[in-house]
């Protein structure tokens, strides 16, 4: 287990899940795309008139698609800006 928390190689990389970490912005749209995920399923599945509602074929399908191909690949790939030091 100690071996996941440190590189092969001596350069200076250091451990090897320092540089991936997470910021506040990266949980946010994860939380969101989770949420659109959970609720496209319920939408889908609670839709008014049955399997042939709006909700059903229209919107449920919509909000799976942003949860699923927009939100959290954004939340995995998204790294905030460096900042330069004066």
């Amino acid at each position: 287990m100690d071996n996941l928390n440190q590189s092969n190689d001596d350069s200076k990389i250091g451990p090897l899940f320092q540089s991936w970490s997470y910021s506040k912005i990266n949980y946010i749209l994860f939380g969101i795309g989770l949420t659109l995920v959970i609720s496209g399923y319920f939408v889908m599945n609670k839709g008014p008139e049955g399997v042939d509602s709006f909700e059903s074929l229209t919107l449920a399908p919509m909000m799976l698609f942003f949860g699923y191909i927009f939100f959290i690949p954004a939340a995995l790939i998204y790294r905030a800006k460096k900042t330069a030091k004066k």
